[in-house]
């Protein structure tokens, strides 16, 4: 019997699924804490599979440490947590579960947006203390998205779903990657391919929708931010060491840009305390595909991939060439 380590705590149905096909389990189960290295390393010693949320580093340390392994099953569309390049070189198969985040992170995005827009976490704080003393012409007044320009850096499948869902609201859409769309998309979702400096400069609002990668790494940075609107506003919900922290909280504090929101941070899962003291940032805890459906996708997708492999076929979605 092939038998599979869990790393961390994942939906039911997965579990169904291995089950099924008489997969034997370990699944790491406490929900306070995440797995340790020495512990990750000594429970996948003899397993055959390796299920791991994106939140747990898979180093080559650790897959020495699993001379029988077949395959790592990232739960999550990144994999920046593996060492992929060294997994390739021991012939292991690494998969991750991207498409099925796509809805769930553009509908997150674009509720930044708003929150950040129309300042309502501000108006949330100030309702559990103090409260307000009724309307007021002047009172807490936010901005309307409507007639704006959203930037979008990285127009891939989620760029392309928030692209989609704020040309509804009226936004100008500008974009900005590698590839220009073909004119249809571009003429459905609104949007206007451009250069990043350009987007950077128009921009009422940035969103970010990049990998992480020694390219992406620290893209948004002390440069951009002066090139920045001062009354623009940066949403993030792809992943955090894409923006230099340090110099967006100084852009903060020196009135360079307006605002930003945050669902992905630089060093997570800590938050640079200095953003936590600011009224003009929205932060949540990388809820972008925190949704009961997308969770059981991603789940549905490892534990196929997984027992595919146990039958001798081919997964889905290997991102480092193993065939």
């Amino acid at each position: 019997m092939s038998k599979v380590l869990i790393a961390g705590k994942i939906p039911e149905h997965a579990l169904n699924i291995l089950k099924d096909a008489g997969l034997e389990i370990d699944m790491y189960d406490d929900s306070q804490a995440l797995i340790t290295k020495d512990e990750l390393s000594k429970r996948v010693a003899d397993k055959d599979f390796l299920i791991t949320p994106l939140s747990t580093q898979v180093d080559s340390d650790v897959i020495d440490q699993a001379p029988h392994l077949k395959l790592i099953a990232n739960y999550g569309a990144g994999f920046n947590n593996i060492d992929v390049d060294y997994a390739k070189s021991k012939g292991i198969p690494v998969t991750n579960t991207p498409k099925v985040s796509t809805v769930s992170t553009a509908e997150v995005t674009c509720g930044l947006m708003i929150a950040l827009s129309h300042r309502m976490m501000e108006g949330d704080t100030l309702m559990r203390h103090e409260g307000f003393s009724g309307w007021a012409p002047l009172f807490f007044l936010g901005h309307e998205l409507a007639g704006k320009t959203l930037g979008i850096i990285g127009m891939g499948q989620i760029g392309q779903a928030v692209a989609k869902r704020m040309h509804a609201f009226d936004m100008k859409i500008l974009y900005t990657q590698h590839h220009q769309l073909d004119t249809d998309t571009e003429k459905a979702l609104g949007a206007t391919f451009t250069n990043q400096d350009d987007l950077i400069k128009q921009a009422d609002i940035i969103t970010l929708h990049l990998p992480a990668s020694p390219a992406t790494h620290h893209m948004i940075g002390a440069e951009q931010f002066k090139q920045m609107k001062n009354s623009a506003m940066l949403i993030n919900a792809a992943r955090g060491p894409i923006i230099d922290e340090a110099a967006l909280y100084e852009a903060l504090v020196d009135h360079e840009i307006a605002g930003a929101a945050l669902d992905v941070y630089e060093k997570e899962p800590q938050v640079a305390d200095g953003f936590k003291s600011l009224k003009n940032v929205v932060l949540t805890p990388h809820i972008g595909n925190a949704t009961v459906e997308a969770r059981d996708a991603m789940a549905e997708i490892v534990a196929e991939n997984t027992v595919a492999m146990d039958k001798g076929e081919k997964p889905k979605y290997v991102i480092n060439g193993v065939e």
